[in-house]
């Protein structure tokens, strides 16, 4: 797709990344809703940690301390945690949307793993935005109208799991991911993070072992050596590396 004439919606490539996170994201939605209401939240207090706080995986976390006896103080310092990644994805998010007034709120608010991964994914930067706002905006719909959905039902959905809410995420991540793993350095990378997640889960508290391997990813990137620069006259090149 050509920089400079940018082709529709429909067409591109980063909203069909972004509806597809989006959906199967906001599947899950249900989950939580469920979850929520039978860990002793009322229905507004659930539609309303969805709605404002909007990051899942420290929603999980918050009713997972509440529904196993733990105090709001604790239960609020898991979500956090949890949320931490979030500043992170911000600050390349804002120097990739460099959004205004109102909308610099807005982006704030739906910086997510889904918008983040949805954007990362493309190289053109039109098309970065494009899947940034389609995932994020996407998944807060879905994400919230799926809980009003869980909420509602309660109980009576039973283990999500039997449903198969529980991996519709991460199969969505896999298959946005699987494609970029076509060199040797980032299958080296994702198979020492996923490594690391793995040895340091029954060690550290939720939420902590996606932390330290995004610090294993990113020192690895940083001991990377240079690339060497490509023989041949100034502005060859210049395409954006995986």
């Amino acid at each position: 797709m050509s920089r400079g004439t940018p082709g529709p919606w429909r067409a591109s490539p980063a909203v069909r990344i972004g509806l597809s996170l989006s959906v199967a994201t906001g599947l899950y939605g249900i989950s939580f809703g469920a979850l929520s209401v039978a860990a002793g939240l009322t229905f507004w207090q659930t539609v309303a940690l969805s709605a404002l706080m909007f990051t899942g995986g420290s929603q999980f976390a918050f009713i997972g301390v509440l529904s196993g006896g733990g105090a709001g103080a604790s239960a609020l310092g898991a979500a956090t945690m949890l949320g931490v990644r979030n500043a992170v994805y911000g600050m390349s998010m804002n120097a990739l949307l460099r959004p205004r007034g109102w909308r610099r709120l807005l982006a704030a608010h739906v910086t997510i793993d889904e918008s983040n991964a949805a954007a990362s994914s493309q190289t053109d930067p039109l098309e970065e935005r494009r899947g940034f706002w389609t995932a994020g905006l996407g998944v807060w719909v879905l994400w919230n109208a799926f809980t009003v959905l869980g909420a509602l039902l309660g109980n009576t959905l039973g283990d999500p799991a039997r449903w198969g809410l529980d991996g519709a995420a991460v199969a969505a991540f896999l298959g946005l991911l699987w494609p970029r793993l076509s060199a040797r350095e980032p299958v080296a990378v994702a198979v020492a993070c996923a490594l690391v997640t793995a040895l340091t889960i029954p060690l550290l508290p939720p939420g902590v072992p996606i932390l330290v391997a995004a610090v294993v990813a990113a020192v690895l990137g940083r001991t990377r050596g240079p690339r060497p620069a490509a023989a041949g006259p100034v502005g060859a090149g210049t395409g954006a590396g995986a």
